[in-house]
């Protein structure tokens, strides 16, 4: 029992994984919205899962909240927002998507080379699901940062966001209070960066980096 509860731990920390790797390859971002649903629903999957072998009810909500904020209301509120806004359909990037594939699968290895070693002690279960997570993690941040329209970088920031709850409840879970204040941070930033968006977009008519750039005269 305790090696089937590891495999599937890790089956489905590693599906998140390969539902980041799968937000790095969209170039719509209708597309890009329906992977980060997904995203939420994997994230849902691998706490329930934890909850479950863990005995911990409370990483329950975390269930609920992922579903329902962030695999509904969040991507929902997104597609509105692009709607309203009238932006490009076609996720711009800095570099190349296959190079930025080729970036992500080197920041894999070096989450397994760098954690895996430090977590010796750890308890197995554990030891790898945060190595896992840190990935999503970094996966997360290069999207930030190879993105140019602000929309596919506030997925990049969910995707961060989702790493950073795998490993803390791969770490035999989070206290209830940290879960719920990290959900309200979250929806209050999603809140304000969506009136900045709507701002930028009332007065420079666009929201994409280069161009706002270009408003600046840098480039």
């Amino acid at each position: 029992m305790a090696s089937f509860s590891f495999d599937v731990a890790h089956m489905l920390a590693g599906g998140l994984v390969l539902v980041s790797f799968m937000m790095l390859y969209q170039d719509r971002l209708y597309s890009l919205l329906n992977v980060l649903a997904l995203h939420a629903i994997m994230l849902a999957l691998s706490v329930a899962w934890q909850a479950y072998i863990q005995h911990a009810p409370h990483l329950y909500i975390t269930v609920a909240l992922a579903l329902g904020f962030k695999a509904i209301v969040i991507p929902m509120a997104l597609r509105r927002m692009v709607f309203r806004m009238g932006i490009h359909r076609e996720v711009e990037t800095v570099v190349g998507i296959g190079l930025t594939m080729l970036v992500a699968i080197a920041l894999v290895a070096l989450s397994m080379e760098v954690m895996l070693p430090v977590t010796t002690h750890s308890d197995p279960m554990a030891r790898e699901d945060i190595a896992l997570a840190l990935s999503v993690l970094l996966i997360g941040l290069l999207m930030m940062v190879t993105r140019r329209n602000a929309v596919s970088q506030i997925v990049g920031f969910m995707s961060l966001e989702n790493g950073i709850v795998l490993a803390a409840t791969g770490a035999q879970g989070m206290p209830l209070v940290v879960e719920i204040s990290v959900a309200f941070s979250i929806l209050i930033a999603f809140i304000v960066i969506g009136i900045f968006l709507f701002r930028i977009r009332e007065r420079f008519d666009t929201v994409d980096d280069q161009a706002l750039d270009r408003f600046r005269g840098e480039h």
